[in-house]
């Protein structure tokens, strides 16, 4: 872009220099027509007019009006159109753009006296084009430009992408082995467990508890190992109740919420059918649900409202948070972005790149004022 911007500047300059020097060589060849002029009219039988002659036929570009010395229009004129000229005014209009071009060339009739005609010129149309050419070449640089500008987004884009792949892929490449290994442990221990005679001690309690609970994080390793796995491909979209799955996702945060933070779903229209990925469009509600627990300080409402029409759904998330700078409004869903103490930021991009490129929707901050809570809002396309 700095060398197209660089090639234009120079363009301009030295297209303005190129210009400055043709009108000099054009001064001198409308001085020289009417020198040709001053012959012709001048001349005797004696005089030889063929170089005057050859001189006046050959300006073929270079429009000239003759005047007298109050720039009266004698009606002689060159490379005009003729058409034109026969129409009341456009002589006297083009005289006075030839007059605010250059000054006229006075042709003295007679030295004798103080009669004398005045010619204005105008530009050649070698010189028009010399003068919009650096314009020409203004625009084709923008348009260069502007290009680059675009494949350079493309290009980041299609890397982002790439990197995102590559990182679900690897992640969940990495949490199968030790899964799978885990969930052979935990089948080992469930069989010893289920070999024990019917009296059990409370220390064999204590373990077949343990162990429980052992097996709900496995499971939920698995699932977030099935979510990197299908961020990391094209997912299935299946139809599925949103409401049902926003219940879930609520009481599974709810769960793990304090007493001072209340819930509550509001589904006034069910069902609410839409073609989703399952383990995705879950992590998106869990997500959510998450920031607006972390925005406010362990006490607060947190909504999640369902609404729909003929061809969207509407998931509304809010909170009674801290809220979100209205600047902040479209960086919260850049990679990176955080405003956590801890945290890497990633949350709300890849909720984003889950909804808008794998569902065909739009998520965005709907409504935000610091210290009264944020609201989200999902829209998806319905079954």
């Amino acid at each position: 872009m700095l060398i197209a911007l660089v090639i234009v500047t120079g363009s301009l300059f030295y297209s303005r220099y190129l210009s400055q020097k043709l009108g000099k060589i054009e001064k001198q060849r409308v001085e020289t027509w009417v020198e040709a002029q001053r012959t012709i009219a001048s001349a005797t039988e004696e005089t030889n007019l063929n170089l005057a002659v050859k001189i006046s036929s050959e300006n073929r570009d270079i429009p000239i009006i003759e005047a007298t010395a109050t720039d009266s229009i004698t009606g002689n004129y060159l490379n005009l159109d003729s058409a034109k000229a026969a129409s009341s005014g456009y002589l006297t209009s083009r005289l006075r753009e030839f007059k605010k071009m250059h000054p006229p060339i006075v042709l003295t009739l007679d030295q004798d006296s103080s009669e004398s005609l005045h010619y204005y010129y105008g530009e050649s149309r070698l010189q028009r084009e010399l003068r919009y050419f650096p314009v020409i070449q203004l625009l084709i640089a923008g348009l260069f430009i502007v290009v680059l500008f675009v494949i350079q987004r493309v290009a980041n884009k299609s890397t982002q992408n790439r990197l995102w792949v590559g990182m679900a892929k690897e992640t969940a490449h990495q949490l199968g082995t030790p899964l799978t290994s885990l969930e052979g442990w935990s089948e080992i221990l469930k069989s010893s467990f289920e070999d024990m005679d019917a009296d059990i001690t409370t220390g064999d309690q204590n373990k077949r508890q343990i162990l429980s609970e052992m097996e709900t994080d496995i499971a939920r390793l698995k699932l977030i190992s099935d979510r990197f796995a299908k961020i990391g491909s094209t997912p299935q979209l299946e139809p599925a109740d949103i409401a049902l799955h926003l219940e879930k996702m609520v009481n599974y945060i709810k769960k793990r919420a304090g007493i001072g933070v209340q819930f509550e779903v509001v589904a006034e229209d069910p069902p609410y059918q839409a073609a989703i990925s399952v383990p995705l469009m879950d992590w998106v509600i869990e997500n959510l649900l998450k920031n607006a627990l972390d925005a406010m300080s362990g006490r607060g409402q947190i909504q999640a409202t369902l609404l729909k029409n003929d061809r969207q759904i509407i998931i509304d998330i809010s909170d009674s948070g801290k809220g979100i700078a209205h600047s902040h409004f479209k960086k919260v869903f850049n990679p990176g972005f955080t405003t956590k103490k801890r945290g890497w930021g990633l949350g709300l991009a890849l909720t984003k790149r889950i909804v808008e490129q794998y569902h065909h929707g739009t998520i965005f901050v709907k409504h935000s004022e610091p210290g009264r809570g944020t609201t989200f809002r999902i829209i998806l396309p319905l079954v």
